[in-house]
């Protein structure tokens, strides 16, 4: 029996004796989708406070993730994307509705995709070790799309609905499963693309509400929901740029949000050179070298990781496991971290990216057009199975 059909016994609520991977399964094995919010913010609370003191219990193998969060599927209907209902442009009511429930679903979603980013890979510290500003970043992940399910939701009633209302599809999860096994290809896909595609589609799905009278809905879309979307996005390419960094020899965490692509050029200062960079990089250049994050408080070296916060203090991630050494050595495939990146993002996502996309917003995240844009071609083998 696989972990996703194996009953699932009520768990406490979390607490400052649990580790953070445990707070996290804790959420992931709660099927009801408000109480995994009352669970997300009691961790979140609990990990800023510093009273959850462990990213893991010592010992930690006997933990395990489950396949598939615990969904109320008695209580939201789940169908194949291609039977999804049509959300319309807003137009009316029911479309309003439609369109405010997949909002809903896609954050409950997101939830728990952030801690299975948590838990899954906070139990490989011999394979990744990754520090605390990545936890820190992945629980302020789920706390925001905890707060904008909650929000979205009481929306949706206000409007004389409510969850479970519409069929659902779960493609945001099916990606999560293809990419368990390596957190570069989960951050490539699902913080990098699906988040910014989000991004992409999201002024046009407040439009639909402002042009429709509906400017409750669309406040909350814009002036909430959209600016945080931007940093989850934001956290995806920094913990790609961080393990490259590693993949290379850098040892220092960031310590602040990617600079925003545009403010400075590369030495050939133009997006189509930069592109034509990308096409020697990708073919297997030797590596560049990379600077390491500025203002480090939290570096490998420092004593604050020896407690377990910020991972495993009896392992050195560049060269204890194979594993390990598998990831790093084929991010030194790449001259830069957007070559890699492309490589993983068309080894785990089927076909090509599609436009028109968010400039302003995907900059804003360190999100610069030498990441996406050669991904909006599809390649040769795409294209004869097209």
């Amino acid at each position: 029996m696989d972990n996703q059909q194996q009953p699932l016994p009520e768990l406490p609520p979390p607490g400052p004796d649990d580790s953070l991977v445990e707070c996290a399964l804790k959420v992931l094995k709660c099927p009801d989708p408000w109480k995994k919010a009352e669970y997300t913010y009691a961790t979140a609370s609990l990990w800023r406070q510093g009273a959850i003191k462990r990213v893991r219990p010592t010992p930690w193998q006997h933990l395990w993730v489950p396949d598939r969060p615990a969904r109320s599927d008695d209580k939201v209907r789940v169908c194949t994307p291609g039977e999804a209902p049509r959300r319309g442009k807003g137009g009316t009511l029911a479309s309003r509705q439609a369109l405010l429930h997949s909002a809903v679903h896609i954050e409950n979603w997101a939830v728990d995709l952030s801690w299975d980013v948590v838990a899954r890979f906070g139990l490989r510290p011999d394979e990744y070790d990754m520090p605390r500003q990545f936890f820190d970043d992945f629980v302020k992940v789920a706390e925001d799309e905890c707060r904008h399910f909650t929000a979205l939701a009481r929306r949706l009633e206000e409007l004389g609905s409510h969850y479970g209302a519409f069929a659902v599809h779960d493609g945001l999860w099916e990606s999560a499963s293809n990419t368990a096994h390596s957190l570069p290809a989960r951050l490539a896909v699902e913080h990098c693309v699906h988040e910014a595609r989000g991004l992409d589609v999201l002024p046009s799905t407040i439009a639909k509400f402002a042009n429709n009278g509906d400017n409750e809905s669309a406040a909350l879309l814009r002036d909430v929901i959209y600016p945080e979307e931007i940093s989850h996005c934001g956290a995806g390419v920094r913990w790609i740029k961080y393990l490259y960094g590693v993949a290379h020899g850098a040892q220092d965490p960031p310590s602040e949000p990617a600079k925003v692509a545009g403010t400075d050029t590369e030495a050939d200062g133009t997006v189509e050179g930069q592109l034509a960079r990308l096409q020697v990089e990708e073919g297997g250049a030797a590596p560049q070298e990379t600077g390491s994050a500025e203002n480090c408080c939290q570096s490998r070296d420092h004593g604050h990781c020896a407690d377990g916060v910020c991972g495993s203090s009896d392992s050195d991630p560049q060269l204890s496991s194979t594993a390990s050494s598998s990831w790093m050595a084929d991010a030194r495939k790449y001259g830069s971290v957007e070559a890699w990146f492309h490589s993983l993002v068309r080894a785990h996502f089927w076909g090509a990216l599609k436009p028109p996309f968010n400039e302003e917003a995907r900059a804003k995240a360190g999100f610069g057009p030498e990441w996406y844009l050669p991904l909006s071609v599809p390649t040769q083998q795409q294209q004869q199975s097209g």
